[in-house]
C-alpha cells in the first residue's frame, strides 16, 4: 500500500511503494529528465503523442513544471516522477489526471518507463503506490487506463496493478500523430471512496 509522507525540510508531496519513489518534478530533475527521454526516444515514441520540436529543452522541461503545479494546485491533476529506492536513478513518470469530484471520484492513470528500466517492475510497483495515493489520500471512487492494443506489456502492467478490461474504443487518442484505437481498463476502490473533498490534500 503507498503511503503518503509530507517530508517538512522538502516541503513537498511523496508517495511511497514497493521499491520506488514518487515525487512531483523539480527544476533540479531536469538534466536526468532530458537525458533519460532522449535516451528512450525511439522506445517510447510509438506509444506516446507526437513530442513538439523542442520537447527535451530546459524551456519546454520549465513549462511542463508550470502546468504540473497549476493542475495540483487545482486538483486536477498530480504527475510524478518515479525514482529507483535504491539508488534515487529517474526511471519514468506516472501521473493521476482528468480528475473529476461530483458524483464521479474518478480520474485517470497514465505512465512512461525509460527504456534502460524496462521489465524490472519499477512502473508496476508505481501504478500500485499511484492507486493507494488516489483511494486513500484522495478518496477517489474509480480509476481509468488506456492502452494501444498490441502494448502487451502495458496490458500485463495494468492487469496487475488491478485494473480489468472494460472495453475498446475507436480511434481514442492521437498517439504519435495518428488517432489510434484503445483498450480501456478500469478499477474500482476495493475500500469505497468518493466521499473525500477535493481539499483532501494541500501541497
Amino acid at each position: 500500500m503507498a503511503l503518503l509522507d509530507w517530508i517538512a525540510s522538502e516541503g513537498g508531496l511523496r508517495v511511497v511503494g514497493e521499491g520506488v519513489l514518487l515525487r512531483p518534478p523539480r527544476p533540479a530533475d531536469y538534466a536526468e529528465w532530458r537525458d533519460l527521454r532522449a535516451a528512450s526516444r525511439t522506445f517510447l515514441q510509438p506509444w506516446e503523442p507526437t513530442w513538439p520540436a523542442d520537447d527535451l529543452t530546459r524551456v519546454a522541461f520549465r513549462r511542463r513544471l508550470s502546468a504540473y503545479a497549476r493542475d495540483r494546485e487545482a486538483g486536477v491533476a498530480f504527475s510524478f516522477f518515479v525514482f529507483q529506492e535504491s539508488d534515487g536513478a529517474l526511471s519514468g513518470g506516472i501521473t493521476l489526471s482528468n480528475i473529476r469530484r461530483g458524483v464521479a471520484q474518478m480520474g485517470t492513470v497514465g505512465y512512461w518507463c525509460g527504456q534502460s528500466f524496462a521489465r524490472r517492475g519499477l512502473t508496476l510497483a508505481a501504478a500500485r503506490a499511484l492507486n493507494g495515493f488516489a483511494f486513500d489520500t484522495l478518496g477517489l471512487h474509480r480509476l481509468e487506463a488506456a492502452c494501444l492494443p498490441h502494448n502487451d506489456a502495458s496490458r500485463r502492467l495494468l492487469a496487475k496493478a488491478g485494473f480489468q478490461e472494460e472495453g475498446f474504443a475507436k480511434a481514442y487518442l492521437k498517439i504519435n500523430g495518428v488517432w489510434r484505437d484503445h483498450v480501456l481498463f478500469g478499477q474500482v476502490s476495493p475500500r469505497g471512496g468518493g466521499d473525500r473533498s477535493a481539499d483532501a490534500v494541500s501541497v
